[in-house]
């Protein structure tokens, strides 16, 4: 079993080079804390199982254990559909899926936005749900290091995100595009995004991406000098 920590937002988890394949050794099997899942609804008539699933998944999630983390959330999403409630079906399966990202499943991941996701969300006519979907395909295919197809999906990703008027969206889908990039090593065109999206963020006031900016040219200037030295 895979411990890779808690699991981070969608662009840090995947931007860099690497950052996904960090692996590190799980607890055995003896120290794996147990968990069960309480079905009754104490106190709270809005609650239901699969609210409580969720909050298992989360418990699990904590000590590294996605596997069994995964196995709740599959179980939370189902109770969500049969209760109709489509809205949190389809965000606890993108939250599924960022769990088989970590478990280096991307196949896995993958079949659950493209059949799942965004059929739930074509269903719901949620423009915004689609456009969650196409991020979370670029960051698969990123994992995956199928490059052009997660170009593709941020690319499709950006384009909702400016007919919504979404900067955040959008400013992650610059991100997205910078990440795939410098994967292929075009750092030059990739510091071009960057300075997009520190454009955007700026125009915007919108501060939370100034790190991650800041971290890819720090990448991309290590790679360049290494390269130039070399």
């Amino acid at each position: 079993m895979k411990k890779l920590g808690l699991l981070i937002s969608a662009l840090t988890t995947v931007f860099f080079a690497n950052a996904q394949s960090t692996v590190v050794s799980g607890p055995s099997p003896n120290s794996t804390p147990q968990f069960s899942v309480n079905l009754a609804v104490l106190g709270n008539n809005n609650r239901s199982i699969a609210d409580d699933f969720v909050e298992e998944a989360d418990r699990y999630e904590r000590f590294g254990d996605f596997d069994a983390a995964a196995n709740m959330l599959s179980k939370a999403a189902k109770e969500y559909q049969q209760n109709k409630k489509y809205a949190s079906y389809g965000s606890t399966l993108i939250r599924l899926s960022n769990l088989y990202i970590l478990l280096a499943n991307y196949s896995e991941a993958e079949q659950i936005v493209l059949k799942q996701v965004l059929k739930n969300y074509t269903r719901m006519g949620s423009r915004a749900g689609q456009m969650s979907a196409y991020q979370q395909l670029g960051k698969i295919y990123l994992a995956a290091n199928k490059l052009p197809q997660s170009l593709w999906f941020y690319t499709q990703h950006g384009i909702l995100a400016q007919q919504l008027k979404d900067n955040n969206a959008y400013i992650e889908s610059v991100l997205g595009i910078a990440a795939v990039k410098i994967r292929k090593k075009d750092y030059q065109l990739a510091s071009k995004d960057l300075n997009t999206a520190e454009f955007l963020s700026k125009n915007a006031n919108i501060i939370q991406y100034n790190q991650l900016i800041k971290t890819n040219r720090a990448f991309i200037t290590e790679k360049t000098t290494t390269i130039k030295k070399g």
